[in-house]
């Protein structure tokens, strides 16, 4: 065929199926419109059958078919990856129809797209919290079901995420430390409540080296009467630093600013 001819016989197909569509749209048959909404998903064309769905959903209720469509209504919202929006109706769907054989897909689902929601770990992170709870939610709720591995891996890659964030921004503290001292207490603050978050975490290592950095240079940039004090903390955090982790490739720093703050103590004491 010839391309032109092409063209314009796809131009009447769009504008015929176009036509069509706006008249089921504004057609009174409620009949009508369920079986054109079903049609239209089945041909995974989700904004017209959820368009028609919107419609029929608040005249369905008490009817039968009602379930079906506000399943299909989320999936039409999830297909066209508006996540917020479906993550919502598959909740809506779970509330209402708790007892369905659908209820559980819905409560996963519900869980699942608030986890496609998650933003990239540098930005906030408030989604990916609300994910973890729904999925965490959704496996107590039903612990043999066949979404249960799907389930545990979603929540450990949140984890991660989480994870993620914190440790950039205690980093993020630590770096601005050569523009306003305070932020080597800050750091710490941050340090400290990453090892509270995440005791399991790889980075534990860095972390708490990291908090013998921050607080022998906090220290060394405090006023002479609070010098003291600092530095035995320092000592402190160093002793236990080495008894959690003896073979620490940051163990030879770990070891200089131990003996930079014993020395400092020293002439701090041979001063008093």
């Amino acid at each position: 065929m010839n391309k032109k001819y092409y063209f314009i016989a796809l131009v009447l197909l769009v504008l015929s199926s176009c036509s069509k569509f706006r008249k089921i749209e504004k057609s009174d048959d409620l009949e009508l419109k369920y079986k054109a909404a079903n049609d239209y998903f089945e041909k995974e064309d989700y904004y017209r059958s959820s368009v028609l769905l919107e419609q029929i959903l608040p005249l369905l209720r008490g009817d039968e078919r009602a379930e079906k469509a506000q399943y299909l209504y989320a999936y039409t919202h999830y297909h066209q990856k508006l996540y917020v929006q479906s993550a919502y109706y598959f909740k809506t769907f779970y509330d209402t129809y708790s007892r369905s054989e659908l209820a559980e897909e819905a409560r996963y689902m519900h869980a699942y797209s608030l986890y496609l929601d998650s933003p990239i770990y540098n930005l906030d992170q408030t989604s990916t919290e609300e994910a973890i709870t729904a999925m965490q939610d959704f496996l107590d709720k039903f612990p043999l079901s066949k979404f249960k591995e799907s389930g545990n891996e979603i929540i450990n890659g949140l984890q991660v995420k989480l994870e993620d964030k914190a440790y950039n921004n205690a980093k993020e503290y630590y770096k601005l430390k050569d523009y306003d001292p305070r932020n080597l207490k800050s750091a710490i603050i941050a340090f400290d409540n990453f090892e509270k978050d995440f005791p399991d975490s790889k980075r534990n290592d860095e972390i708490n080296f990291l908090k013998i950095e921050a607080s022998y240079n906090l220290a060394k940039q405090s006023v002479y009467r609070k010098q003291k004090e600092r530095y035995q903390e320092t000592l402190t955090l160093y002793e236990a630093y080495i008894d959690r982790y003896p073979e620490s490739t940051f163990l030879k720093k770990a070891e200089n600013i131990y003996k930079n703050s014993v020395n400092a103590l020293s002439k701090i004491n041979k001063n008093s």
